[in-house]
């Protein structure tokens, strides 16, 4: 092993039953490197990651730290090894303390006693050193994402890790939480870290890295130092087909006289958006731009009665209608993806046959239960037409990749006809891929007729899809854009300035 690498995984090979999940693949990691591990979802990273940490166990290959051969064999035996992994779903106990949390298995002892003292003392310690000034005797639970990310990450330092593994750690974040985290990535990297990051965001990767390594389907595609790839280019190796022909998408073409689907008039809440009007004509797609807070996703809500408006009017079709609960929703035609898939989409344990078909049966109502081969049907319809990845519909959804669930998802709202489709970051945490086949889906439903309200974070996105994009700021709606003929410089300059000054258009 060179004496520049802290690890070097070779030729490691792994294989599940029918499939090679990593075949002769390379990886090395040098002190005080910030390593950014690619592909798309089923390329290898976790495999690869899962080797590292006990998890999986390679059937061919070597891995050897410090300039010595390992074996993990379990992710405790792993971090007694020096190797500490932050996962996108924290992997703490949220009814435990920040304290208890960061020395549990290992707590200090006094005279036969936890030295409950020492620990408090040494937890604030170490938060502050994160720039993280927290009452760490409340429960984990009491704080944001990022802070308990922070804690995992205090946990993994105070265990004297070598190497730190990040997996998807942005996913939740706001940009500040990013750039805080990515300031603590920085800090552990100049006392010598190795620090391996896995996401989808490929902006993050050329704003942090040094360098980086590109997996797709099993099989090494190359390493690279930051500055000798472009965006461009990595997108490219990592799909295996260039971005034009990923992202060949063209706009819903709009009748001039379209009819108005969706209207809300002056609809609003105190303490959450006030006074907001917009329309969403038959087949258009109109997009939701803003920083998270800005009150993209409060819209949302209200529009579909998961958060009810206090005041103004609503009409669907070009009927008045009042909708004070989701179900109210559903029955006008109005269909909703929300944020968090895995907090308020998917249902893990249950099938891809039984998320599938719960919109439609909660519409039929529970009185009159689908039989099993009307499941069966719609399954099937629209696994093959969304191209799911699955053996078949049996298969629970948490166990499906994170584009994966969210073609699900969408599958049980279009198997409800909707006129409406309310889509909250469809895109978010899935791979390139998958997320040029959400958003082609979009597009195709629009063509059918089908009227579309998309929120996202990732600016190029809105704009290569919406027909009319509504920027939103301080939960008000402060301008309304033509897609075919907006840059992400003017949406910025409307988001940190207000429309007045950026020319922005309010309706």
């Amino acid at each position: 092993m060179p004496e520049s690498n802290l690890l070097e995984m070779k030729q490691i090979e792994i294989q599940f039953p029918g499939v090679k999940a990593l075949d002769k693949v390379d990886f090395s990691l040098r002190p005080g490197e910030i390593h950014s591990l690619l592909g798309e979802n089923g390329a290898g990273k976790s495999t690869l990651i899962k080797c590292l940490t006990g998890v999986n166990h390679m059937d061919a290959g070597t891995i050897v730290m410090n300039g010595q051969p390992i074996q993990p064999q379990s992710p405790q035996h792993a971090m007694e090894l020096g190797i500490s992994t932050v996962y996108q779903e924290v992997n703490l106990c949220p009814n435990l303390t920040v304290a208890e949390n960061i020395f549990v298995g290992r707590q200090p002892m006094r005279h036969g006693q936890i030295d409950w003292k020492t620990i408090t003392r040494r937890a604030k310690e170490l938060m502050a050193r994160f720039h993280q000034d927290i009452d760490v005797s409340r429960p984990l639970s009491y704080y944001s994402t990022a802070v308990q990310q922070m804690v995992a990450i205090a946990r993994a330092v105070d265990v004297q890790a070598k190497i730190l593994i990040l997996d998807e750690p942005t996913s939740s974040l706001d940009d500040n939480e990013v750039q805080l985290l990515f300031n603590v990535m920085r800090e552990l990297k100049a006392e010598g870290m190795g620090i391996i990051f896995i996401t989808h965001f490929l902006d993050q990767v050329f704003a942090i890295s040094d360098r980086l390594t590109i997996l797709r389907n099993g099989h090494l595609i190359g390493s690279y130092d930051i500055s000798d790839i472009t965006k461009v280019e990595l997108v490219t190796q990592m799909v295996g087909k260039d971005m034009d022909t990923i992202f060949n998408l063209k706009r819903a073409d709009v009748a001039e006289d379209a009819p108005d689907m969706l209207n809300a008039s002056h609809i609003g809440a105190p303490g959450q958006i006030e006074d907001i009007s917009l329309n969403v004509r038959k087949g258009e797609l109109v997009g939701f731009a803003g920083l998270l807070g800005s009150g993209r996703t409060e819209t949302a809500e209200m529009l579909f009665g998961a958060n009810r408006y206090t005041s103004g009017e609503m009409e669907v079709d070009g009927k008045k209608t009042e909708i004070k609960k989701p179900y109210d929703a559903l029955l006008q035609g109005i269909a909703f993806c929300p944020e968090d898939r895995k907090r308020d989409g998917i249902i893990a344990d249950l099938s891809i046959r039984e998320n599938i078909a719960l919109a439609v049966q909660a519409r039929k109502g529970f009185l009159h239960p689908l039989s099993l081969r009307e499941q069966n049907e719609l399954a099937d319809k629209y696994i093959k037409a969304l191209g799911i990845a699955t053996p078949d519909a049996e298969k629970k959804i948490g166990e499906l990749s994170g584009g994966n669930q969210q073609k699900v998802i969408l599958a049980r709202w279009m198997a409800t006809d909707p006129k409406v489709l309310i889509l909250d970051e469809p895109t978010r945490g899935i791979d390139i891929g998958a997320k040029a086949e959400i958003q082609r889906l979009m597009l195709e439903m629009c063509g059918d007729g089908v009227s579309v309200v998309f929120i996202s974070s990732e600016l190029d996105e809105i704009i290569r899809c919406s027909n009319r994009i509504i920027v939103m700021r301080d939960r008000e709606k402060v301008a309304e854009l033509d897609g075919e003929n907006c840059t992400q410089e003017k949406i910025l300059a409307i988001i940190a300035e207000g429309s007045a000054a950026a020319g922005g258009e309010v309706q």
